[in-house]
């Protein structure tokens, strides 16, 4: 992450191109804000690329005009520092008739109390109203979904270079049990992970058992 939140992303004839992510809570934007966003990019001559993470990624930017961007959009970079909390996804629960519970709720409590918050390595959270699981929720770093039981929630989940399968912590939970898990699970990480370490490399290196054991609440 560079100057004013910008990522250097394309050098083509010796011209340098720049990429912006604003902070969009959950994927849900209002239509002023996307007004905004759309007016701000055309001006600047930028792309808009929807991305996976439930935000746009706004690029072919110059770099000299990013801190004017910022100020215009006025909006807070999705991430500010690599190894952190770099979003936590939602799917539409509310608006779907297929939700267990009404888990936008749920995700906007974690996404206020842990959104940019330092950790061992980039952290994802994802959400879900249902075993449906839009979003990928099971390949998240932390995943709480919703079921007719109650709660679920898993740990260790990575759809990257090396991808891994959640494992399944606890389930039949209330809602404040499962964000006093994720609580507990953060606080666990936090104090024993080595710098740099994936949550799913954690486990492995621990132990799946050991980790619930630790996390317990």
């Amino acid at each position: 992450m560079g100057k004013h939140y910008g990522n250097l992303q394309k050098v083509k004839n010796g011209r340098r191109r720049y990429a912006i992510t604003p902070y969009i809570p959950g994927g849900f934007i209002t239509a002023e804000q996307l007004i905004k966003i759309g007016e701000t990019v055309k001006k600047y001559n930028g792309i808009i690329k929807i991305t996976s993470g439930q935000r746009f990624l706004i690029t072919n930017l110059k770099e000299e005009d990013l801190e004017s961007i910022w100020n215009e959009l006025d909006m807070e970079p999705a991430v500010k520092e690599q190894n952190s909390v770099k979003n936590v996804e939602m799917c539409p629960a509310g608006y779907c008739k297929r939700s267990k519970f009404n888990t936008i709720s749920t995700g906007m409590k974690l996404a206020r109390k842990y959104q940019w918050e330092s950790m061992p390595c980039r952290t994802k959270i994802g959400v879900a109203g249902c075993r449906n699981a839009c979003g990928s929720v099971y390949s998240k770093d932390i995943g709480v979904i919703a079921d007719v039981t109650g709660f679920r929630v898993a740990a260790g989940g990575s759809s990257g270079f090396h991808p891994r399968e959640s494992n399944l912590i606890a389930e039949n939970l209330t809602e404040k049990q499962a964000l006093m898990l994720v609580d507990k699970m953060i606080e666990v990480y936090r104090e024993k992970a080595e710098p740099g370490e994936k949550l799913g490399d954690f486990i492995d290196r621990i132990g799946a058992q050991t980790f619930k054991k630790y996390s317990c609440i």
